[in-house]
């Protein structure tokens, strides 16, 4: 061996076999002797794995993989199906021998062409292919999370109403990666989650850019304008706050206040906050602006459903909470039990002299005692009107954005009043589809530690094929597992567990053809 070229074989041993296969500096070598010379490659496909030199080769340099009919320049290495490329290596003639050049290229060579294979991969929404990219970032030494800045980078002006799920899961997934650390396995796992639900998001999407422009960030003028819908004027704030080195923290009240401003999207624009400052905060700066301006856009187009009949109470109950007697005592969780919205809410209201952390913890132990007496008939009916069409997925946001009430509530005290009254409103919306006679401690967990601990390990293998779901049950056991480490949970942390507990062990029906069908002869019948 010299330097990196190593002797694989003699001319006239390939010219009789036509190929070979050689070990060399630790690499699996097919060798191929072509009417246009001699060609060498990795011997595994690097779609599954398949010995290419069981394969078949043209009259010229196109090698096929007969497993999946892949094929290869075997050149250059290009894929003509456009999946991963073959790493192909130089070779030379030296004195009858066959040598071949085995070096690696430089990192940031192989940096660049991973990182350009991964968008191929994530365009196509290859799942496997994401993964196997990844794999190779780690292995050629960089830093495989600089999978998912990328993704948040080629996906940010593909989302036509802001944020989704898949950048509130990011933030939970890299949590799961650091805990991970040393076992790169599971990590692999947290990462092609994340960037196979972004791909999945933006799978065909437009591009839909944001409004350029900049001006002077003032909090309460950034308020309004989401109040008003006007997306352009909001950006141009965040623009300017970013411009003058406010970051994150300095627009997280402003983010927060707008995002409490209603009862938003069924609590998604507070969830999406406190997870923008956590993704951020992993990820840096270089993703701190696609990560603001697509939370915004969220924001602007989140549904005030408090603008419904169903939650109409919120806004006076708001306006009520300022009134509030001398009941300094926060009511127990039992007492919201079967309170529709307009209720719970006003029983809140009337409590608002109460110490917030003592309400929160009831209103937090009511949402996971309807979570685990959710009635499963809900989700096989098929001859109700659609505003009963709660599943088990409605239930969960109770906890998560508990947990976000919790944690944006800690820093800024003063809106208290909106996340509890919105957390009356998931009691109040959730409790008419609860069953009473449901045995709860069926699904009593005695140990919430090793009950987290097991459920987080199953996370890693999860078998869900759709990402809205293991999203959701990455984010609502990690919010509940906070909540209950924190001490925050108190007398309601075996609930909580007992909740999901229930949760990850039944059913969950996710594509209702009967129920469709019905309701949209109902439906057009009387529209017309």
């Amino acid at each position: 061996m010299t330097g990196t070229w190593a002797r694989a074989i003699t001319v006239d041993a390939l010219k009789r076999k036509r190929r070979a296969v050689v070990r060399l500096g630790g690499k699996q070598i097919a060798l191929f002797n072509t009417a246009d010379g001699v060609y060498a490659c990795n011997n595994r496909c690097p779609h599954e794995g398949y010995p290419l030199r069981e394969g078949a080769l043209d009259g010229g340099c196109l090698l096929t993989c007969n497993w999946h009919n892949w094929k290869f320049d075997l050149k250059t290495g290009a894929n003509l199906y456009g999946g991963d490329r073959l790493r192909v290596y130089p070779t030379e003639t030296r004195d009858g021998e066959v040598w071949v050049d085995v070096a690696d290229p430089p990192f940031e060579e192989r940096r660049a062409a991973i990182m350009a294979n991964l968008r191929d991969a994530f365009d196509d929404h290859a799942y496997g292919r994401i993964a196997r990219e990844i794999a190779r970032l780690r292995l050629a030494g960089g830093d495989p999370v600089e999978a998912v800045a990328e993704a948040i980078l080629w996906s940010y002006d593909r989302l036509e109403f802001g944020w989704t799920h898949a950048y509130a899961g990011a933030a939970e997934w890299l949590a799961l990666y650091d805990e991970r650390d040393g076992d790169p396995e599971t990590q692999l796992v947290c990462l092609i989650e994340i960037v196979g639900h972004i791909a999945d998001n933006v799978l065909h999407a437009d591009t839909y850019p944001y409004a350029a422009g900049s001006r002077r960030y003032d909090e309460d003028a950034f308020v309004e304008a989401v109040e008003r819908e006007d997306e352009a004027a909001a950006l141009a704030m965040v623009r300017g706050a970013l411009g003058a080195g406010l970051g994150f923290a300095g627009l997280e009240r402003g983010l927060a206040r707008a995002a409490l401003a209603h009862y938003n999207d069924f609590g998604h624009s507070l969830i999406y906050v406190v997870k923008a400052g956590r993704l951020i905060g992993r990820l840096g700066p270089r993703v701190e602006a696609p990560v603001l301006l697509a939370l915004v856009r969220s924001i602007v187009f989140a549904r005030r459903e408090d603008r419904i009949p169903e939650f109409r109470g919120y806004a006076p109950a708001l306006e009520a909470w300022g009134r509030a007697s001398g009941k300094r005592k926060a009511p127990a969780a039992e007492a919201f039990r079967g309170l529709n919205a307009k209720q719970a809410l006003a029983l809140a209201a009337r409590h608002g002299a109460a110490a917030p952390e003592s309400l929160y913890r009831a209103l937090l132990g009511a949402n996971a005692a309807n979570m685990l007496a959710y009635d499963l008939a809900y989700q096989e009916h098929t001859d109700r009107p659609i505003r009963d069409n709660v599943g088990w997925l409605s239930f969960t946001h109770g906890i998560t954005f508990a947990n976000a009430v919790r944690v944006a509530c800690a820093r800024f005290p003063e809106l208290w009043p909106q996340g509890l009254l919105q957390l009356a409103c998931f009691s109040g919306r959730n409790a008419p589809y609860t069953d009473p006679t449901l045995d709860g401690e069926r699904w009593r967990v005695d140990d919430t530690g090793a009950f987290f601990a097991a459920a987080v390990e199953a996370l890693f293998d999860h078998g869900r094929d759709e990402y809205i779901v293991s999203v959701h049950i990455v984010k609502t056991l990690l919010a509940a597992r906070e909540e209950v480490r924190s001490g925050a949970a108190g007398e309601h942390a075996g609930v909580i567990a007992a909740a999901l507990n229930r949760f990850l062990h039944s059913p969950l029906k996710r594509k209702h053809t009967l129920r469709t069908a019905r309701q949209a002869m109902a439906f057009v019948k009387l529209d017309g």
